[in-house]
């Protein structure tokens, strides 16, 4: 199969896929992960909020809150912010988790992700607001036993939790 990219920055086209060097400017490409911060927001009786994704990839799996960190957003900032824009609340932030490598398909493509977990709280008497484009519905499941998530770093992570959570 032969690859189809372009140069970014000259639009010449690649003869491989990154790892590359365009033959017309000189220009290095690579494939990066790319950056996310995600919520393991806690009840506090053993349980974490779970998201029923609204869409694809893996529509009508569990998720945890979050999504991509804009340019140059601290991963932490970006937990706070995709949790006002999928919860509308702000969430107390607590520790972090930890980060995984995965994969997030888009635009038909398989993109390597770095996602960011971090655990928090929800504010006394914070009432959720859900995107309804992002999330069907929210439940409070067992941090102990949870079902399998959309994504398999949020599987690893909410594992991690539950030890540093015991």
């Amino acid at each position: 199969m032969t690859f189809a990219g372009h140069c970014f920055r000259c639009g010449a086209a690649l003869a491989a896929a990154p790892p590359s060097v365009c033959g017309a400017c000189g220009y290095e490409h690579y494939l990066n992960a790319r950056p996310t911060a995600s919520l393991i927001v806690l009840d506090g009786a053993g349980g974490f909020l779970a998201l029923r994704r609204a869409r694809p990839p893996r529509a009508g799996l569990w998720e945890t809150p979050g999504g991509f960190c804009d340019a140059w957003e601290e991963p932490a900032d970006a937990a706070r912010r995709e949790a006002r824009e999928e919860l509308g609340v702000d969430v107390e932030l607590g520790a972090f988790v930890g980060m995984y490598v995965g994969d997030y398909a888009f635009q038909g493509e398989r993109l390597p992700v770095l996602d960011c977990f971090f655990l928090a709280t929800l504010p006394d008497g914070a009432s959720l607001r859900l995107d309804p484009a992002e999330s069907s519905e929210a439940a409070w499941l067992p941090l102990a036993d949870p079902p399998p998530m959309a994504f398999v770093t949020m599987d690893r992570a909410l594992r991690a939790a539950a030890v540093q959570t015991r």
